[in-house]
């Protein structure tokens, strides 16, 4: 692994020398109105995030993402429950459930339109692991582990963090997609598909956790 390091550190080396950063010209415009303008997207966090500090938001996955595997490294050799208790009365299982059916919608509407209006991919990755939890609460803990294996959220999962990171490194490059028309639905070039992948890695990952967690550590 030592050589793919070192290769990573003379591709970087040599985008600092040879790759210019552009500067904006804002005039007499403020922060706001600025970043709104170069990145083609109402919501100026969501501009930033994913292009004026869109290095920040690469590690901020890839430490998402590790801290992820050390719970699963670091729980790994201890004892799993035979017995999870859950809750089990129809309340619980009722509130439960329809906690879990808004925050899932709320999540998707915020990785789809995130870019225009407060929210994003992070805010949309909390809002489904939310709802995740919120089933895990009261359901069995082989139900959640088999549709978790069933539907290969742990691939889908790595899948999202390595297409983040190829499209953030080509928009870092100086490739964009076509910024549309302001305040539209497809529009902001890469940003939104930024933001639904940042949705599904931060809610599966959530998911892999809940999951470790209960195994190892129970529910009640």
């Amino acid at each position: 692994m030592k050589w793919l390091y070192v290769a990573a550190g003379i591709a970087i080396f040599f985008k600092f020398l040879f790759v210019p950063n552009p500067i904006a010209e804002a005039g007499d415009l403020s922060i706001v109105e600025a970043v709104v303008l170069d990145s083609g997207v109402p919501n100026a966090v969501s501009g930033i995030i994913f292009r004026n500090r869109l290095y920040d938001t690469i590690f901020e996955v890839i430490v998402f993402t590790i801290a992820i595997m050390g719970a699963q490294f670091l729980l790994a050799n201890e004892r799993p429950f035979k017995i999870v208790h859950r809750f089990s009365d129809r309340t619980s299982v009722v509130l439960a459930q329809l906690g879990a059916t808004i925050a899932a919608i709320v999540g998707v509407e915020l990785a789809i339109r995130g870019h225009l209006s407060p929210g994003g991919g992070f805010a949309a990755g909390v809002a489904g692991g939310t709802a995740i939890g919120l089933v895990a609460i009261v359901s069995s803990s082989e139900l959640m582990e088999s549709i978790y294996e069933r539907w290969q959220a742990a691939s889908w999962e790595k899948v999202s963090v390595l297409a983040f990171i190829v499209l953030a490194a080509v928009t870092l490059v100086g490739i964009e997609l076509p910024h549309g028309k302001l305040g539209e639905l497809f529009s902001g070039g890469i940003i939104p598909i930024l933001n639904i992948l940042v949705a599904i890695k931060v809610a599966l990952g959530s998911w892999a956790v809940i999951l470790v967690f209960i195994r190892y550590r129970g529910l009640l």
